[in-house]
């Protein structure tokens, strides 16, 4: 027996004669309940799907999070929104935006809209869905030539390629932005973009007036501070990476840092347990970890002939736990880690990164033979060194005894001085001729 077609609707035969999408007609409901966290709202769950636009009047008012039998839970864009039993939201359209050339330089809100004080930039041609998939994997080339950020302790120990994705691991206050600042100003970029999800308002300004002032004509900045709801924290993470995507498109080189996934992921937790999923790893419904992945995983080389978004993406460890559920997932992901301890902050070495728990899985890529037996030694040596701490801490060590360790402890505390770096030291041209010379050992070719 064959199936007969399901004869269409009288409005999506209305559709189909305009020659517009069926998306184009707006569905309605009222609100029935209220909640801290979100809205029901009767009669709206007919003709949507999660995660569709809701408006109040013309004005943007938040997502579909749920939907039930005869209801919808909408989660609203503002915190403590004021809306009165029986108002009535609508669907509103997809959430697409229209970057172009005029974004560079300019600081945006979550919906791109100017919070620097200038006017609104001009909206480009070409529409940009948030929710874009990640080019398919065999069309994507290879990873593209070696860059140089600058940073000597990044260059040496964990080289970087052009459309690579690593990840800074750090505890708060361990000199995360800083750094991550210091990689903006990389000569190596055609343009860059900081997505700000759930910074302190007070960082923001000094981030941009401050260590990004050098690289602010070719920045764009999407900023959602901490105060702001999950809704939009997320939404500026996606809106960050829809932006460096449309600059791939036009043949660029994109540097973007994303300030932190972490933040985007307490985000995406506070949406799904108020849409009334599961809590399975402290806290964190199972979406989230399916969710990350899939916003990673836009990072990149683009298709054949575009150009390239080198991902540096900051995880805010909770409590210098380095196996916390976000950092452990974001760690799978990535092709790359860079640790940063908070021992090595106090010491006043700054950055304070751990050169014997980072690495780039891309190096061997990267590094000549000379250059990958000279990190390899440098390695050793601080690895002895940190090894023996206790043992010379209660002099315990007697040079003379051991010619390997008597090497590392002679060599390891200037390796660590030549490490260090600030963002008033400017970028360094060469780091393995500068590291070399300042050892004493020949240039590695």
């Amino acid at each position: 027996m064959i199936a007969r077609a399901k004869p269409l609707s009288a409005l999506a035969r209305f559709a189909a004669e305009c020659g517009a999408p069926h998306r184009f007609v707006q569905f309605g409901g009222h609100v029935a309940g209220a909640t801290p966290a979100a809205l029901e709202v009767e009669g709206l769950a007919q003709g949507v799907e999660l995660g569709a636009r809701v408006c109040l009047g013309e004005e943007p008012f938040g997502e579909i999070v749920r939907i039930d039998r005869g209801r919808a839970l909408v989660a609203p864009y503002r915190l403590h929104a004021r809306v009165p039993i029986g108002a009535a939201l609508m669907t509103g359209e997809g959430d697409i935006i229209r970057p172009g050339m005029d974004w560079l330089g300019r600081a945006l809100d979550a919906f791109g809209l100017p919070i620097d004080g200038g006017p609104p930039p001009q909206a480009g041609f070409t529409p940009v869905r948030l929710d874009a998939s990640a080019p398919p994997a065999l069309e994507r080339p290879p990873l593209g030539e070696k860059l140089e950020t600058g940073v000597r302790v990044i260059d040496i120990f964990t080289p970087l390629c052009f459309g690579q994705r690593i990840g800074v691991f750090a505890g708060s206050g361990v000199g995360k932005s800083t750094l991550l600042a210091m990689l903006a100003r990389a000569d190596s970029f055609d343009a860059v973009v900081v997505g700000l999800i759930g910074e302190r308002g007070r960082e923001v300004r000094e981030m941009l007036e401050g260590p990004l002032a050098a690289a602010r004509q070719k920045t764009v900045t999407i900023v959602a501070t901490g105060d702001e709801s999950a809704l939009l924290r997320r939404r500026a993470a996606f809106m960050a990476l829809s932006a460096a995507e449309w600059l791939r498109d036009q043949g660029m080189r994109v540097l973007l840092i994303m300030d932190s996934i972490t933040r985007f992921a307490h985000a995406l937790r506070e949406i799904d347990i108020a849409a009334g999923a599961p809590a399975v790893a402290r806290g964190y419904p199972p979406s989230v970890f399916s969710e990350l992945p899939r916003l990673l995983e836009r990072i990149g080389a683009g298709v054949s002939g575009a150009g390239s978004i080198t991902g540096v993406i900051s995880v805010l460890v909770d409590g210098d736990d380095h196996n916390d559920p976000i950092a452990d997932t974001v760690r799978g992901v990535l092709d790359g880690h860079i640790v940063l301890e908070r021992a090595i902050a106090d010491q006043g070495r700054y950055p304070a990164v751990d050169i014997l728990k980072s690495l780039s899985r891309l190096s061997n890529k990267v590094w000549s033979r000379d250059q990958t037996a000279f990190v390899r030694m440098l390695r050793a040596h601080a690895a002895r060194f940190e090894d023996t701490r206790d043992l010379r801490a209660i002099n315990g060590f007697k040079p003379g005894a051991d010619a390997e360790l008597d090497a590392a402890v002679a060599l390891t505390p200037r390796l660590y001085a030549a490490l260090a770096q600030s963002p008033e030291d400017g970028p360094q041209n060469d780091a393995f001729a500068f590291m070399a010379a300042t050892l004493g050992f020949p240039t590695p070719k």
